[in-house]
């Protein structure tokens, strides 16, 4: 199995990880060479995928606002090409929080001349946002806890179709849009020559997945993403031993590669399973939390260190079936 694969991406960095990042880097940050062209920078809130080429440079999320000097550094150390576009996989603070910053350190593809009917917000010395409408409408919208972004952290691309593609430092580049997993507004980021798929908060390899059934996630939804992660990446087969097959980038944690999601999708689906049959059975969510339906997995996936607790994610697939049911 790849070395770079199998190490954990986390905030804290093992000294592995560590050791083979560059000495250069930005404090707080830590940044890892995925492929030739393809980097995951480390420690600044969510994992920024970073692809580099000819036509500059695209990020996949944008990490914290706090973080977003140390990533925008750390960028600088990897290439002086411009910031081109930064996609967002999902609408929370630590995907997008950086979005704004970034995106006034990069520049627009295009100039005036070329961009026709285009919006406003294209024409200007700043990179492109592009997202779901889920985290468009997210980020637009304040509530009596979170006030909305300011204007320039918005998407000015945003999409509500499954699938929108670029071709982009001489790969195609997917956006795939994943309904109602971790959010409403999730995506997936198939780098298809680098073969590399950022998965965003889909996929967490600290904890159990977050669905947040306030802001449209599901259970259901969160399988289904799972599903089609498995499918989109291949392993190295039929030579097992070798270095290869599609890296997986997470929203946090360590890179997976094809058996890593299986395994992780497989772990989900089973306490989904196990849930469901104490939903059918008419069991309360006390009741259901008391039956400890992730058990064999709360070891490995519920510390609760990140907050995120295995009563929690009971919790909120017990929420999910009971929605789907009305």
């Amino acid at each position: 199995m790849n070395s770079v694969k199998r190490t954990m991406v986390t905030g804290a960095m093992c000294a592995a990880l560590m050791a083979g990042a560059s000495a250069q880097t930005p404090a707080g940050v830590e940044v890892v060479k995925v492929r030739d062209n393809f980097f995951v920078i480390a420690g600044g809130g969510a994992n920024v995928s970073v692809q580099v080429g000819d036509d500059g440079v695209v990020l996949v999320d944008a990490g914290t606002a706090a973080s977003a000097p140390a990533v925008v550094a750390a960028i600088k150390r990897i290439t002086p090409k411009p910031i081109r576009y930064i996609i967002n996989t999902g609408p929370d603070a630590d995907h997008v929080g950086g979005n704004e910053a970034l995106s006034k350190a990069g520049e627009t593809l295009f100039g005036p001349a070329r961009l026709g009917g285009q919006r406003q917000e294209f024409m200007g010395p700043v990179a492109a946002i592009l997202s779901t409408e889920g985290v468009l409408r997210r980020m637009t919208a304040a509530s009596d806890s979170t006030p909305a972004y300011p204007a320039g952290a918005w998407p000015t691309e945003s999409f509500h179709y499954p699938r929108k593609f670029m071709w982009l430092n001489g790969e195609g580049i997917e956006v795939l849009h994943q309904p109602a997993a971790h959010s409403d507004g999730d995506a997936f980021v198939f780098f298809r020559r680098s073969d590399v798929v950022v998965a965003g908060d889909v996929l967490d390899t600290r904890q159990f997945p977050v669905i947040d059934v306030d802001r449209g996630g599901s259970i259901e939804g969160e399988i289904a993403a799972l599903n089609r992660l498995s499918e989109l990446a291949i392993a190295s087969v039929p030579i097992v031993s070798r270095e290869a097959g599609t890296i997986v980038v997470p929203g946090h944690g360590r890179l997976y590669d094809q058996y890593d999601v299986i395994e992780y999708r497989d772990m989900v689906t089973i306490v989904r399973d196990r849930v469901r049959d104490l939903v059918g059975a008419g069991q309360s969510l006390a009741q259901v939390q008391a039956a400890k339906p992730a058990s064999g997995y709360a070891g490995r996936y519920g510390d609760g260190s990140n907050g995120w607790t295995t009563d929690r994610f009971v919790e909120a697939v017990y929420r999910s079936l009971s929605k789907d049911k009305k």
